[in-house]
């Protein structure tokens, strides 16, 4: 498995990132910033970077991190492992995922991912862009964020 046209977002949707577009523009979130992580092929590497991911949510003092992981298959491992280190650091978190027919890789902290399989096929479509992140993604993993910043703040 790789990433597939459906999977793969477009220049076009970078620039207009709905997930960006609705925190920055949520009055009762503040956008600290934006972390744009790489996936290393070396799966020590690949927990090196969670851990560095984490280490940085951590010392920015973040109340959640909403984390995307465009793709499937062999970035399931990054994506469980920067919510793990998120999570062990107690910062409330939110995944979106292409997860189609499951995660390659679970652990505990991953209790709110959003699947981004909009084709409801569990495979990449040849659709390019049908399984990305759009504004009802944003909006429900953002609304599910504050849920659990809530929570934690008691």
């Amino acid at each position: 498995m790789g990433v597939g046209p459906s999977t793969k977002e477009t220049t076009l949707h970078h620039m207009r990132d709905p997930l960006v577009e609705i925190v920055q523009n949520d009055k009762d979130v503040d956008l600290v910033g934006i972390a744009v992580v790489g996936s290393p092929q070396d799966n020590l590497e690949k927990f090196y970077v969670a851990k560095r991911l984490g280490m940085l949510a951590e010392a920015l003092g973040v109340d959640g991190v909403l984390i995307y992981a465009e793709g499937f298959g062999n970035q399931h491992v990054d994506f469980a492992a920067h919510i793990e280190e998120l999570g062990k650091r107690g910062i409330p978190v939110v995944g979106l995922t292409f997860a189609g027919n499951g995660l390659v890789v679970e652990n505990e902290y991953m209790e709110d991912i959003i699947d981004l399989d909009k084709a409801g096929q569990g495979m990449e479509t040849e659709v390019v862009g049908q399984n990305c992140v759009v504004k009802a993604d944003a909006v429900k993993s953002l609304k599910i964020l504050k849920q659990k910043m809530k929570k934690k703040r008691g």
